[in-house]
């Protein structure tokens, strides 16, 4: 544990805006933030811990001191912010990360005779970079069909330079692909002329290119230059492709950027759809680690922030659709105006039209993502095996914790309370050994009873399993080696005195609080620290949200069965099969309540006598005495 961070004196924090930064016992900076006022916002991590959102009082435990930087305005505090956050990196702040690397179509125009090329990885000054795109082959045949009307040169500086001093050109030359510039077949101005239509055909500026394309083939073939006439119509062909391949979103030539975000409590999938002139030229995606406690307006900014902070002047649009106002709003689009630097930025929520529409497909694409990151990280074998073995290590298990158990309590002010139990085999959930158990023996709202009438009942199980050996049923046969119990040092308490009563002490037992995802073994005051971003944190995550769906998931059919059956059960003569078939015709009891009694009655499959007592009790009635159920 750090040292207890010291609240520092109101008078000695200015009053203007600046940026802050939380450091730990080390000095490492763990947190970094702006504020239009720093003395309000540093005094507000300071009040009492409860009140704190889960992460911030986090963070404010592992700091041991806090420093500031006072700036003229909140444009600069801003700068300020995100130059330390990138120089720090620290820890509770959070970080957008490729969940690949995407490959770019870029043009080296720092080099004498500019090329056209596949590149990935940190970006370059003097390079223009297209995209990025989903899959490096869709730049290459992209980048196929272009060289036909702009044959600038592809091949490495050493494959150049070899052909130079060769006198002679390679293939590409040969099959009008590229102008050999290496054999001076064309001068500089000719050659940066034919780079400069690239440039503006994959800024998306079509129609001037398309235009003299046909103009010249039409000139050809009345010249009766047909061979030249037919090349021209092929490069034409080529370009319409290519064309093709930009999905076209809109008729007028917008250029802006729609950014999609699909999130949970812990992380967040974010999409970029880049349009220029009309047409998608590029997408991105990204996970966003949410280290700190963000709502969805500041998410959006942090996006904003990181998405633009180094961007070059020409990759900052005019517009920016997001899905809900950044935090800040002004004061963000003035931030990106300011790195556009040539006219001023939109920040804003379409909210009807086509950038409706485009926005929800963008939506669409980052939900679809975040649901393949996820099952990329629960299916990938090897992540499994390493996650299992971290967390052997993080927990120092006797064993890899091939089967993990997990349980949590679900209750509504005490009523229906049902536990669950969720298993992972080889980090996999194993649904067929899910359990689920209604509380029996408690009344009121006490989850440690609860918790404990929930372990006995599996464990007693297991004992009687084991005991009766190939006669049992073995459902419970096979104990686990983790227990997960949902909850702090309360809830593994409970479970450390079950197993112990039970003489199954070699079961390996933690608790896992949910608001701090902090992990606590038996006898140990302090939580094991588990990095944030650790696979073994993430199993562990895994097991126990799995634990908390399937207990709501219980929990709301009792609660929905409650609710229909309290009232159709007490009518005599209306068993399960006409209570299946009178919910299934009028969809729910409330509109059942609202039929008038005739429509009832003419139900032939409905007793008149049914009919009429069911009628009684829906509106407040009551049921004749002779037909009262004994």
């Amino acid at each position: 544990m750090g040292a207890v961070l010291t609240r520092p004196a109101p008078a000695s924090i200015p009053d203007g805006p600046g940026s802050y930064q939380f450091r730990d016992a080390q000095g490492r900076v763990v947190y970094v933030g702006k504020a239009k006022s720093l003395r309000s916002r540093v005094s507000s991590y300071f009040a009492s811990p409860a009140s704190l959102p889960a992460r911030t009082r986090q963070m404010v435990t592992a700091a041991s001191s806090v420093e500031w930087i006072e700036v003229r305005n909140e444009v600069e505090a801003l700068f300020l912010e995100y130059n330390l956050i990138k120089e720090h990196r620290p820890r509770f702040n959070i970080r957008l990360k490729d969940d690949k690397s995407y490959p770019f179509l870029a043009v080296t125009l720092d080099e004498e005779w500019p090329r056209a090329m596949v590149m990935r990885g940190k970006k370059r000054k003097g390079v223009r970079y297209f995209g990025p795109f989903a899959h490096a082959y869709a730049i290459r045949e992209t980048l196929d069909l272009l060289l036909r009307t702009f044959p600038i040169r592809t091949c490495t500086n050493a494959k150049f330079e070899r052909h130079q001093r060769l006198g002679r050109p390679c293939l590409y030359a040969h099959i009008e692909k590229c102008a050999a510039p290496c054999i001076g077949e064309i001068d500089t101005d000719a050659y940066a002329a034919l780079v400069q239509d690239l440039l503006a055909f994959l800024d998306g500026d079509c129609a001037p290119v398309l235009d003299r394309l046909e103009k010249q083939m039409h000139e050809a073939s009345e010249a009766l230059e047909f061979e030249r006439a037919a090349r021209l119509r092929d490069q034409l062909l080529s370009v319409r492709k290519a064309v093709e391949r930009q999905q076209m979103v809109s008729d007028r030539n917008e250029e802006l950027d729609v950014i999609g975000i699909a999130e949970d409590e812990l992380e967040a999938s974010v999409q970029v759809f880049y349009v220029r002139r009309g047409r998608v030229v590029g997408r991105k995606a990204l996970v966003v680690d949410k280290v700190e406690d963000v709502e969805p307006p500041a998410l959006v900014a942090r996006v904003l922030e990181q998405l633009y902070g180094d961007a070059p002047e020409s990759e900052v649009p005019r517009e920016v659709l997001v899905p809900i106002v950044p935090e800040d709003h002004d004061l963000y689009e003035e931030f990106l105006s300011l790195v556009r630097s040539t006219a001023k930025v939109r920040v804003r929520v379409p909210q009807r039209g086509e950038k409706r529409a485009l926005l929800e497909t963008v939506t669409h694409n980052a939900e679809e993502a975040f649901a393949r990151h996820k099952l990329k990280r629960a299916s990938d074998h090897n992540a499994r095996a390493r996650a299992l073995t971290a967390l052997q290590q993080a927990l120092a298990l006797p064993e890899a914790p091939l089967r993990i158990e997990c349980f949590d309590i679900s209750n509504l002010q005490g009523t229906e309370i049902v536990a669950s139990m969720t298993v992972l085999e080889d980090g996999l959930p194993k649904r067929s050994d899910y359990r689920r158990f209604k509380i029996r023996h408690q009344e009121g709202q006490d989850d440690f009873a609860a918790m404990e009438e929930a372990l006995t009942r599996r464990f007693r199980r297991y004992l009687d399993e084991r005991d009766e050996g190939a006669r049992a049923r073995q459902r419970f046969a096979y104990p686990p080696n983790l227990l997960v119990v949902d909850g702090g040092k309360g809830q593994l308490n409970v479970a450390v005195r079950v197993l112990e009563e039970l003489g199954l002490e070699e079961i390996s037992v933690v608790g896992l609080a949910k608001r701090f995802e902090e992990v606590y073994q038996p006898g140990e005051g302090d939580p094991v620290r588990i990095p944030r971003d650790s696979e073994a944190l993430y199993l562990l995550q895994q097991v126990r949200d799995e634990a908390h769906r399937f207990a709501i998931t219980y929990h709301r059919q009792l609660r929905g069965k409650q609710m229909t059956t309290s009232v159709l059960d007490e009518i005599p003569g209306l068993g399960p099969a006409r209570r299946t078939r009178l919910l299934k015709h009028y969809k729910s009891v409330k509109r059942l309540r609202e039929q008038p009694l005739e429509e009832l009655l003419a139900l032939g499959w409905l007793p008149d006598a049914v009919a009429r007592d069911l009628f009684a009790r829906l509106h407040g009635g009551t049921i004749r005495p002779d037909r009262e159920k004994a």
